[in-house]
């Protein structure tokens, strides 16, 4: 969830059935846009869709079930409006887009204790702040990376950041250990809201990466309109050993920000491996600037040659970061606007053997802001 929902007014949620129908409807290191991925086409969910006592909004995770041919959506709801849980929804891919989406199922993700999560602000270290969900190719189990948080100001609870396995019915199954650079220390680790989100597995599901959505506090300034910054992606074994870190250029401010009480907010919510090639991946850089709106890329991304980070202590110049390769900006697609999209995940192949890829927006449960699912078909 953004900083831009504190700015919203959350509108009255109508009491809809699952069944409502949709709306359908650079730096010089990075290559141009190639003519790779192509938009086959978008629609929206009511807003405030109410589903078996939930309101299904703040949809920042998506990934599709092989088992089921269904998809698993995460909401970002830290529990403030409904437990914090996850969907899963029937949809279909195709070569005009995606449609028919319908809400199938929720779950609450429980804590180790059995129990629902906390809201904020609440001390009880039983508050999470839910990102991404991915399904485990070899027990079929889901598993989602949570946010924690740093204060604003000392005294409250730290919640460190956390990837975690919950079984199909959201009871807990476990979770990952993280590298010691993900911990949330008064002067060392994650930013507030900057934290963990992206995760994807690869290998067949022997490894799982992460990228911290932005720098670390000890890795050097945020990006501004004049430059860049330097993140981390992590690949790691099932038992959370790391294999390799590695440092994730991100792109500069797309537009100089407004001045106001609110900064801008950039980073990257969603990485996808390509089961085809090791250390290949798809990434999404989604930007917020005050007066700008919102600017989302997709990258392919190598890890191939690139520098091992994992002990360095604060990343410099001397790295070698990963290739990045531009793709798509959703600008250059038809869409109504630019939404706050934080999912990406594999979608079914279509006759012409391009993948389809299956992007999520969070509308932050904001009258004004969209849950749209964007379809893509990559060659």
């Amino acid at each position: 969830m953004r900083l831009r929902s504190c700015l919203a007014v959350v509108g009255v949620a109508a009491t809809l059935i699952s069944t409502a129908p949709v709306a359908t409807a650079t730096p010089a290191a990075i290559a141009t846009a190639a003519p790779q991925v192509r938009f086959l086409g978008q629609t929206t969910l009511p807003h405030g869709l109410q589903f078996e006592g939930t309101t299904v909004g703040g949809l920042s995770g998506v990934d599709r079930d092989p088992r089921t041919g269904e998809y698993v959506l995460i909401s970002d709801d830290r529990s403030y409006t409904n437990p914090a849980r996850f969907y899963t929804a029937a949809l279909t891919v195709d070569e005009s887009g995606v449609h028919d989406v319908r809400i199938t199922g929720t779950r609450a993700l429980l804590h180790e204790d059995g129990g629902t999560y906390s809201s904020p602000p609440q001390n009880d270290g039983r508050t999470v702040d839910p990102e991404e969900i991915r399904v485990d190719p070899v027990t079929g189990d889901y598993w989602w990376s949570q946010e924690g948080e740093r204060p604003k100001t000392t005294g409250p609870v730290v919640v460190q950041p956390s990837i975690q396995q919950a079984r199909r019915d959201g009871s807990y199954a476990g979770s990952l250990p993280l590298p010691a650079n993900y911990a949330i220390t008064p002067d060392r680790g994650p930013r507030r809201n900057l934290a963990l989100e992206a995760i994807t597995f690869s290998a067949r599901g022997a490894l799982i990466t992460s990228v911290v959505e932005g720098p670390l506090l000890q890795d050097g300034d945020l990006p501004t309109e004049d430059r860049g910054a330097l993140t981390r992606l992590t690949v790691q074994g099932r038992d959370g050993t790391v294999v390799t870190q590695h440092a994730y250029p991100l792109e500069p401010l797309f537009a100089a920000p407004e001045p106001g009480p609110w900064g801008p907010d950039t980073g990257v919510p969603a990485i996808l491996a390509d089961q085809t090639v090791p250390g290949r991946y798809y990434a999404l850089e989604r930007s917020w600037v005050p007066g700008a709106d919102y600017k989302v890329r997709l990258f392919q991304v190598d890890i191939a040659g690139t520098s091992d980070v994992q002990d360095q202590d604060v990343l410099d110049d001397s790295v070698r970061p990963v290739r990045k390769k531009l793709l798509a900006d959703l600008h250059d697609f038809p869409l109504p606007v630019i939404d706050n999209v934080e999912g990406l995940t594999w979608g079914p192949r279509l006759p012409s053997g391009e993948r389809t890829l299956l992007l999520v927006s969070d509308d932050n449960f904001a009258a004004e802001e969209f849950t749209r699912f964007i379809a893509l078909a990559v060659r």
